[in-house]
């Protein structure tokens, strides 16, 4: 019902920037807050950054001053410029919505499938 698509990761070198994107599709009433999570390995997921419907953003302390999440609402896309990136960064990136269903009552969850950020130093 619905996709979230990530695009954006790869690899990079120390001090280097990427941005990600995650479009979301399907049957799609409503988009509330949004999100990007990271899960390295042999570590649990964590939140990277969030923002809400009207914009309003929060981050981890670890990507404070570095990472900025936006979003693009007429094309349900949310989107993660992430600069002066360090080894510590490299981790699978999770994108997450919020979303209300056109058939449904409640919003539910969604989550994309991840993409690769592999930094070197």
């Amino acid at each position: 019902q619905v996709q979230l698509v990530e695009s954006g990761g790869g690899s990079v070198q120390a001090g280097g920037s990427l941005r990600l994107s995650c479009a979301a599709s399907g049957s799609i009433l409503s988009l509330n807050g949004m999100g990007w999570y990271r899960q390295a390995p042999g570590k649990q997921r964590e939140l990277v950054a969030a923002i809400s419907s009207g914009s309003s953003t929060n981050y981890a302390d670890s990507v404070k001053g570095r990472f900025t999440i936006s979003r693009d609402n007429a094309k349900k896309t949310v989107y993660l410029e992430m600069n002066s990136l360090n080894p510590e960064d490299t981790a699978v990136y999770y994108c997450k919505a919020r979303v209300l269903l056109q058939q449904g009552i409640y919003y539910t969850d969604y989550w994309g499938q991840g993409t690769q950020v592999t930094v070197s130093s």
